[in-house]
């Protein structure tokens, strides 16, 4: 598996896959191939819901003079495909299609070669436990011993950046950018918090305040960190803050369990999909809640059985969520989706500290059935926006 730094990335919303991996894409182009004009033609799901995902306007803003074409055909090899065409007094000079796969990652279609190395020896759950019971090892200390000597950096940096976008969250009032013209909640939620409201109430109010606040952010086209992807960028941050602060953690302990949840992502990222426009909206959200749910049980020093029930709870749970954002906004149901998700993580985490010793599945298993379910979903509810609520939005409206 890679670095769990190629799992969390800082950048601008509202999609990872739509917008942070097209921009990536067309700023390599441009170091191939430097061009008087180019062309992008964005298929599948990168077309049908790039208006709403602002594809367009990162691709225009990062190519300046750019055609860019929403073609209405899909290709078999990924539903978020682009070809990028350069063209030099008016004649083309270079070619290339490019797979958005997720997460801000992208693959040159005909390159076999890795852009980053894999720096774990490991690549399902099974065998990462297997090696930490041997060595008498944490999740964290498993990822100290592999990543690079600035790993605790690059996290701290991370966090940052997540209570940055609840922050920027948090202090804004009005309206999302965009046609549904969808009404920020995140304030609201926070400052209508009261105290004397019983303990369950409060969580639920702060633990969605923080979440809605990233998702907002992330809306607006602001800085988030995939987590694992943008559209699902509010999940982990929400847990980690409200936790931090009701329990007084330090910094260090929310690393280590940004650490744990990091390989929770990798595992999913590396056996199955964090796109919804592969496999639907459990592959984004739901690996989230499953991110959140081990940092949770991390930060309370769970043991490794019950920080993998913990995550395998959470995914379960999200097996058959379809990606269905209406008019191709990341906002409806998006939004809510994440605080759901987010509450749901910290509810995973309890059932995992008192029944680890009686589940029956792993959490390789329902990775692998998650992403089962997504190839067999029908591709009108995988971001697409053609289907579900985003077909009958538009047939109430």
């Amino acid at each position: 598996m890679k670095s769990i730094r190629e799992l969390y990335k800082i950048g601008r919303g509202p999609s990872s896959s739509h917008t942070m991996g097209p921009e990536k894409a067309c700023r390599v182009f441009m170091r191939r191939f430097p061009a008087d004009r180019y062309r992008v033609i964005l298929y599948g799901s990168l077309s049908l819901t790039g208006k709403g995902h602002l594809t367009d306007v990162v691709i225009k803003e990062t190519m300046k003079n750019v055609d860019v074409v929403f073609s209405s055909d899909f290709i078999d090899a990924h539903p978020n495909t682009m070809d990028l065409i350069a063209y030099k007094d008016q004649a083309e000079i270079g070619r290339d299609r490019v797979y958005s796969i997720g997460g801000g990652t992208i693959r040159f279609e005909g390159e076999t070669h890795e852009e980053t190395p894999h720096v774990y020896p490991h690549s399902t759950f099974a065998e990462i436990k297997q090696y930490c019971d041997q060595e008498k090892i944490t999740l964290p200390d498993y990822v100290l011993r592999f990543e690079d000597a600035d790993i605790g950096t690059f996290l701290q940096g991370v966090w940052n950046a997540m209570q940055a976008s609840i922050e920027n969250g948090l202090s804004r009032d009005g309206v999302l950018p965009g046609e549904l013209k969808v009404e920020r909640r995140a304030r609201h939620l926070y400052v209508n918090a009261m105290d004397k409201e019983p303990a369950e109430i409060l969580e639920n109010r702060l633990v969605s305040a923080y979440a809605f606040a990233v998702n907002e952010t992330n809306a607006s086209g602001g800085h988030v960190v995939t987590a694992p992807t943008c559209g699902a960028s509010g999940t982990m941050p929400a847990v980690l803050k409200y936790m931090q602060e009701r329990h007084g953690f330090g910094d260090k302990r929310v690393l280590r369990a940004l650490m744990t949840a990091g390989i929770i992502g990798n595992v999913i990222k590396h056996n199955a999909s964090i796109s919804g426009a592969e496999a639907g909206c459990q592959a984004e959200v739901g690996s989230a809640c499953s991110m959140a749910a081990a940092a949770h049980a991390q930060l309370f020093r769970l043991s490794l059985d019950q920080i993998e029930y913990a995550a395998e709870i959470a995914l379960e749970h999200h097996l058959g969520l379809t990606c269905d954002p209406i008019m191709g906004y990341v906002q409806i149901p998006c939004i809510e989706r994440n605080a759901v998700a987010a509450l749901r993580a910290i509810d995973a985490c309890g059932l995992a500290y008192f029944l680890s010793d009686s589940r029956k599945i792993s959490f390789d298993t329902v990775v692998e059935t998650m992403f089962e379910t997504g190839r067999d979903m029908p591709a009108n509810y995988r971001e697409t926006s053609c289907g579900g609520l985003a077909m009958r939005y538009k047939k109430d409206s």
